[in-house]
């Protein structure tokens, strides 16, 4: 058996993450420290939290340890140091290009307002680009929990800071609640900005709710969309149109949407041609980050390094990266599978299935 290439050395891009979700948990107990914050023992314990999201408990639990999380985040250096330290996690697992999805709307009770709020975050990007070297940028996302009028203001000014590095507009938390053509406004004003299409779908609702995403907002890129793999007529919709779905494996687990790691469809979008960016959603509450949702896909479902090197190539292309940018990564694709040396295991690194699924891992909520 010849050596098995490092994943983390395998360039890729990250399309799905979410802003409090990718703090290092001992920032967590840092920051809950600093600001008098008792956690519970789900946040402070060192593992991740047991989650599960398909009823409306389990859902409310998960979105309550997040906000829970994000009341840490108080002031402008706490944002600089969050977005560094997501930063350097990303180039540890061999990231090149990072979408980090964040609803300013959260955070600006604490950051002076809206604007304040959305400035500090874009100033911790610009800060974390330079320190690391990733190339990162935003997207912004409204909460589908909120009126569709906030939606809209939210897109406007995502629009309005387009040239601070916000690429994309999207949609969160639970997709069981409202409709996504509430929202087809906000969607029309982010696309006719320049702004990509990436909400949510397809997670805990089926198959439906993905369909809802391409016709009311025309989604170029869907968060999660497994649940596409129970319509073969979507999947072929989905493969048509290039429309990539950003994969969370290891969240999948977490929130109770497949009860094994077999279960989640990996092999099924892949054998219908539905183009996959695969993401780690929220390290902090379900334990895993970028390279890890790769090892599931080599150990657990199977994928050769030829095949992890496709995935990666179609992580770059349903990115917002410029076109040089996009050409210099799937070069360096290139290189990491014709190498002859591939630089060691990942077990050496520590990354093996047992750390990458942990039966943790999870969702999003900006």
């Amino acid at each position: 058996m010849g050596t098995v290439r490092d994943i983390r050395r395998l360039p890729k891009a990250h399309l799905h993450l979410h802003f409090t979700g990718s703090m290092r948990p001992g920032t967590l107990l840092e920051l809950a420290d600093k600001y008098g914050v008792h956690l519970p023992d789900a946040l402070s314990g060192g593992e991740p939290p047991k989650l599960s999201a398909t009823d409306e408990r389990g859902w409310f639990r998960f979105q309550r340890l997040y906000d829970m999380a994000r009341s840490c985040l108080r002031e402008p250096e706490d944002i600089q140091r969050l977005v560094r330290e997501a930063a350097e996690e990303d180039v540890r697992d061999g990231s090149r290009w990072l979408e980090i999805q964040v609803d300013p709307t959260s955070y600006a009770p604490r950051l002076g307002g809206l604007i304040p709020a959305l400035e500090i975050i874009l100033d911790a990007v610009d800060r974390a680009r330079g320190d690391t070297g990733l190339g990162i940028q935003v997207l912004v996302a409204a909460n589908r929990m909120k009126h569709p009028l906030d939606a809209r203001t939210l897109a406007r000014l995502a629009v309005r800071y387009k040239h601070r590095g916000i690429v994309g507009f999207g949609l969160s938390n639970d997709e069981r609640r409202g409709f996504a053509r509430d929202f087809d406004r906000a969607f029309a004003i982010a696309r006719e900005g320049g702004l990509l299409a990436a909400p949510h779908g397809g997670e805990l609702s089926g198959p439906s709710s993905v369909r809802d995403c391409l016709d009311d907002l025309r989604a170029v890129r869907v968060g999660h969309g497994v649940r596409a793999a129970e319509d073969g007529r979507l999947l072929t919709q989905l493969a048509e149109r290039g429309v990539t779905c950003e994969v969370c494996p290891a969240s999948n687990i977490a929130l109770g949407v497949y009860k094994r790691q077999e279960d989640v469809p990996l092999r099924t979008l892949w054998d219908a041609g539905v183009p996959m960016a695969l993401g780690a959603d929220d390290p902090l509450l379900f334990g895993s980050r970028l390279a890890a949702q790769y090892e599931i896909a080599r150990s657990v479902h199977g994928f050769t390094d030829e095949e992890l090197a496709e995935l990666a190539r179609q992580s770059v292309r349903g990115s917002a990266a410029p076109a040089e940018e996009r050409d210099r990564l799937l070069a360096d694709v290139d290189r990491w599978l014709a190498a002859d040396g591939p630089g060691g295991s990942d077990d050496a690194d520590g990354l093996t299935v047992s750390s990458g699924v942990r039966g943790r891992n999870g969702s999003p909520a900006g």
